[in-house]
């Protein structure tokens, strides 16, 4: 009798064979490779085989969905190589800086008034839902360091900064939540959850990548470093820089992304950088693999019936009214195509930070009642977006590549 390990080897098997065999092929057609990740895990899931019985609130799910966002912000920042000057990051800072919060807010608002949470739950649902997800947004990132496009740019560094700067408004809903007396804590908030946390990880994303870069620049001169090895380098990197700034306080999420950049822009050898990139993509894809996986065999009929209507509210208005519209809002003045615009405000991506966000809530020791419209709230809002948003990012960004090219206004 065939168990269902072995045909979960057989199932996942013929999935990665199917995604390197067939790459060419799926790419034109209107879906994701996130589409296919969440068929298989659901068949590996209760409703299937049954090989994956991974219960929500277990520590594993935060633990692999933190390694994988890691890895991503690293990814991100090693794709950019522009220069830190501001009217070259214009449309990132608008995107952080007025899309962001607003998106916050307005899911907040609704998550009060339209789902019934109180106002502590409802910011931690417009925080957790905040990030625009680096892992799954891959094919509408940058596809190499010297990309020109402002649509790819600005998608790959919002993603990058924005799973990392939501995390002090997770803490904000975490403390409303305890504590409904905002002047009990506030002022300790903005010191040290705003203010210290952000300051401290990008001087520690500063120090510590520029301090291996050094170092490795010095093995190398010295001794040489076999290539076949190299690439561990880079995750040597992703793991210091993170547990260091989570040591100081600091957010690590953020100092991993500022490493990225910083290796990017300041590494010795650039095809040291080059191999980096391409190993630390292909170890991405195989965790989002993963990552997608346990999120198809986590849904749960029942559930879904009964937090359906309130997860459909919610996703339906962030991703078709509350970010199309903040997005356009907030790149008002900007020398950006029309068309331009309107994508940033479709490729709202949400996917594996939100769930990571949820899981370091939950095991925070939120309320029960709260923590499951919080769990099944996220978990379908990113299934609604791994549908939409992986039936339309192929043809989309093709289309806006072949006839909108850089996106700015000469």
């Amino acid at each position: 009798m065939l168990s269902p390990y072995i045909l979960g080897l057989f199932l996942i098997g013929f999935l990665l064979l199917t995604v390197g065999w067939g790459s060419k092929w799926i790419a034109r057609l209107p879906l994701s490779y996130a589409i296919l990740y969440l068929i298989i895990g659901i068949t590996l899931g209760p409703y299937g085989i049954g090989l994956l019985q991974i219960r929500p609130e277990t520590q594993f799910l935060e633990r692999f969905t933190e390694f994988v966002v890691i890895v991503s912000l690293y990814s991100c920042g090693l794709k950019i190589s522009r220069p830190f000057r501001r009217s070259l990051w214009d449309s990132t800072i608008r995107l952080i800086a007025l899309l962001m919060p607003f998106c916050i807010l307005a899911v907040a608002a609704v998550g009060h008034w339209l789902v019934g949470l109180p106002w502590g739950a409802a910011v931690l649902l417009g925080a957790i839902l905040a990030p625009t997800d680096p892992v799954l947004a891959s094919e509408v990132q940058l596809e190499h360091a010297e990309d020109p496009n402002e649509l790819r740019f600005g998608l790959t560094s919002e993603g990058g900064l924005n799973d990392a700067l939501a995390f002090p408004f997770v803490y904000l809903g975490l403390f409303w939540i305890n504590d409904p007396n905002l002047n009990n804590w506030f002022r300790q908030w903005v010191a040290i959850d705003l203010i210290w946390a952000i300051a401290a990880a990008i001087g520690m994303g500063i120090l510590v990548a520029r301090s291996l870069v050094w170092i490795n620049k010095q093995i190398r001169t010295a001794h040489g470093v076999d290539n076949l090895m190299a690439d561990l380098v880079a995750i040597g990197v992703i793991l210091l820089t993170y547990s260091l700034t989570e040591l100081v306080n600091g957010y690590g999420f953020l100092a991993v992304f500022v490493a990225g950049l910083v290796v990017q822009r300041h590494g010795t050898y650039p095809e040291q950088r080059q191999s980096q990139l391409e190993f630390i993509t292909q170890i991405e894809k195989l965790l989002e693999v993963g990552a997608i996986l346990l999120l198809g065999s986590l849904l749960r009929l029942e559930q879904i019936q009964a937090f359906g209507f309130q997860a459909v509210t919610v996703a339906g208005l962030l991703l078709l009214l509350i970010r199309p519209i903040g997005a356009w809002l907030s790149t008002l003045g900007d020398r950006l195509h029309p068309l331009t615009r309107l994508l940033f405000g479709w490729f709202g991506i949400r996917g594996i930070g939100s769930i990571y966000y949820l899981s370091y809530a939950v095991s925070d020791g939120i309320p029960t009642d709260i923590a499951a419209q919080l769990r099944w709230i996220t978990y379908l809002t990113v299934l609604i977006s791994i549908i939409i948003h992986g039936m339309t990012a192929s043809p989309f960004i093709a289309w806006h590549d072949r006839h909108i090219g850089d996106s700015r206004i000469k």
